[in-house]
C-alpha cells in the first residue's frame, strides 16, 4: 500500500475522495459510496478502508467493492467482439485477408486483440486498450477458461468425451478438457455438437484435440472467455463490456498479476 502522501486510504490532502472516484466509476452515488465505505466492503490496494476522508489515486490504486475490482481509468476501453469466419484476428493483415479493422475503425481509442481466433473458427474475441490486462490475460501461464461448441464429422460416442475429460497425448504434450459433453447428434450421424471448456492456449488445440479422438471440426465457434459469454451477440458485432464485466475481467487480472510465479508474456497460442 503506497504512503498518505500518494493517497491511497488515508487522511491526505492528496488525491481524491474515496466516495467521489467511486461515484465516477459508476459504482453507485456519492451518498451510497459513503455507506459503502462506512460498511467495510471497500478496499484500496487490498485493506479495507471505512473513512469517508480517505483519498486515493485512481492512476495508481486499485480499488475492489465486495471483492469485485473497480475500474477508475476511464480511459481504458473493453470491447467484445463476435467475430466472424473468414477474418484473421489481426489489426492489419499482411497478407491482404480480411482483419479485425472493420470493426474498430470507428472506435475513437485504438484497441487490440487479446489472444486469438483463428481464421476459420468465430466467436467471442476480448478487444482493448488495457496493455496490462491484456498480458496477463493473454498469457498461456494463467489459462483463461474457454468454452467452445464444435460441429465435428461423425457421432460421438461417451467414449470419445470420456477420453477427452481424462486426457489425450499430442505431439506438443498432454491435454485434457476441463469439461467435455455431447450436445446434439445428428440423425443420419454425419455429425454432432460438443462443448468443450478447456484453458490451455496452445494453437489450434480444440481442432487437434477433436482430431485425436476421430471427429474432425467441422465449425468451431468459442462461447465464453473467462467471465465472459457470447450471449445474444450476432456474428460481426462489437459491443463494449457492462460495469459487471470489466469488474469481473479486472478482479481475475489482478488476481493473477499479483502471483509471483508469473512469468512474462511469450507467444500466444490461436484457438
Amino acid at each position: 500500500m503506497n504512503t498518505p502522501e500518494q493517497g491511497t486510504g488515508g487522511r491526505s490532502t492528496e488525491g481524491e475522495r474515496l466516495q467521489k472516484v467511486l461515484a465516477a466509476a459508476g459504482v453507485a452515488s456519492r451518498r451510497v459510496s459513503e455507506e459503502l465505505i462506512v460498511a467495510g466492503r471497500v478496499t484500496v490496494n487490498g485493506k479495507v478502508v471505512t473513512e469517508l476522508g480517505s483519498r486515493v489515486d485512481p492512476e495508481h490504486d486499485q480499488v475492489t467493492v465486495d471483492g469485485v475490482a473497480v475500474q477508475l481509468d476511464t480511459a481504458k476501453r473493453y470491447y467484445m467482439l463476435n467475430k466472424p469466419r473468414g477474418v484473421v484476428s489481426s489489426m492489419r493483415d499482411e497478407q491482404g485477408r480480411p482483419d479485425l479493422r472493420r470493426f474498430t475503425d470507428d472506435l475513437e481509442e485504438r484497441v487490440y486483440n487479446v489472444g486469438r481466433l483463428d481464421q476459420d473458427t468465430s466467436g467471442l474475441l476480448l478487444l482493448t486498450n488495457d496493455g496490462e490486462l491484456a498480458h496477463v490475460l493473454a498469457h498461456p501461464s494463467f489459462g483463461v477458461e474457454k468454452t467452445y461448441i464444435a460441429k465435428v464429422r461423425g457421432r460421438v460416442h461417451p467414449q470419445a468425451i470420456q477420453q477427452l475429460r481424462q486426457g489425450i497425448e499430442l505431439e506438443d504434450g498432454p491435454i485434457r478438457a476441463d469439461r467435455a459433453r455431447i450436445l446434439q447428434a445428428q440423425g443420419d450421424a454425419t455429425s454432432t455438437m460438443v462443448e468443450l471448456t478447456l484453458h490451455s492456449g496452445r494453437n489450434r488445440i480444440v481442432r487437434r484435440m477433436m482430431d485425436a479422438v476421430g471427429h474432425p471440426v467441422i465449425e468451431l465457434v468459442r462461447r465464453q472467455f473467462g467471465p465472459l459469454h457470447l450471449g445474444t451477440l450476432r456474428s460481426g458485432q462489437l459491443r463494449e463490456l457492462t460495469k459487471v464485466e470489466r469488474g469481473q475481467l479486472l478482479t481475475i487480472a489482478r488476481s493473477a498479476g499479483s502471483d509471483p510465479a508469473t512469468p512474462q508474456a511469450g507467444r500466444k497460442g490461436t484457438d
